[in-house]
């Protein structure tokens, strides 16, 4: 790999008439996050230009974000797309959801960090204005970062935990959902499959049917996403991706978010799991529901 020519060969596909999109694509579906940043580094230093302007300035539409999405390093497209997700009118709770449920500990450590460096002000500042009541107290608490990363099954309190759920939600008239945000938010992921488990027989019904029945709207939406990404995230992400383009209209936000910032992740898994749950390839849904260079990049982060 040398940053060099690739910013040489980026350069010569953007000057002079018409933009060989085809070039753009090979160059960048082949190098990966970090060597994606040199050659950022290298092109403005031996070109004496900067690379994401000359991309915006030739691209556009949904290929464009795509390109800019993957020369982004993997914790400001975060950043990025969270601060979008709450930017002007109306707030894409979906994303908040999506970010703040599925990364660790560490990436939330990053972005935070990040956030208030970009935008001088704490990323938990804008979901406390821009969200609210319960909604608003679990994405704080997936915001702080501070789940138990351990492996460890304490089973009294997992038996107890499960009791708790049940008492907060099943047997009661009305629901304690600080209950469900306090334990589903701060415990470990061994030990939420043991109190899962636990659950189900004491409920006689699978906690996610429990969330269904008891909250509604984007509580349910994050709650359940919670217990999606502990049970299995790329199944979680396999499913944002299905959502995002069955029926009419295609949810490009989410397809080009889930693409890239998984990409280098759980591509895989997310395939496998696609394919399991829906007896069709990614691969073919992309193929099928979008089109031109937005399709040959996409299908590019998929592969095969």
């Amino acid at each position: 790999f040398s940053a060099e020519q690739e910013a040489q060969a980026l350069r010569k596909a953007m000057k002079g008439l018409g933009t060989d999109e085809d070039a753009i694509i090979d160059i960048l579906t082949k190098l990966n996050v970090s060597q994606r940043q040199q050659v950022l580094i290298t092109y403005k230093s031996t070109i004496g230009r900067d690379l994401i302007s000359d991309l915006k300035s030739e691209l556009s539409g949904n290929f464009e974000r795509v390109i800019i999405g993957m020369m982004t390093s993997t914790t400001m497209y975060d950043v990025q797309e969270l601060k979008k997700a709450m930017k002007g009118a109306g707030t894409d709770e979906g994303c908040l959801i999506e970010i703040l449920a599925s990364r660790t500990n560490e990436e939330i450590r990053r972005i935070n960090e990040n956030y208030k460096l970009q935008y001088g002000c704490s990323l938990e500042e804008d979901i406390v204005s821009d969200t609210s009541s319960m909604f608003r107290r679990v994405l704080v608490s997936l915001a702080t970062g501070n789940r138990d990363e351990g492996m460890y099954v304490d089973d009294a309190l997992a038996q107890q935990d499960a009791q708790c759920l049940y008492e907060a939600g099943e047997k009661r008239w009305g629901t304690d959902e600080a209950q469900f945000m306090s334990i589903l938010c701060t415990r470990n992921r061994c030990h939420l499959l043991r109190v899962f488990d636990i659950y189900r027989g004491i409920a006689n019904k699978d906690i996610t049917d429990s969330i269904k029945s008891e909250m509604s709207g984007d509580l349910e939406d994050a709650l359940l996403a919670v217990v999606k990404c502990m049970r299995n995230k790329p199944a979680y992400f396999a499913e944002r991706l299905y959502k995002s383009m069955k029926g009419l209209g295609t949810d490009d936000n989410t397809l080009i978010r889930v693409m890239v910032s998984r990409s280098e992740i759980d591509m895989l898994d997310i395939r496998r799991e696609f394919l399991t749950m829906y007896g069709k390839s990614l691969y073919s849904f992309i193929k099928g529901d979008c089109s031109g260079d937005y399709r040959k990049v996409l299908l590019r982060l998929c592969g095969g």
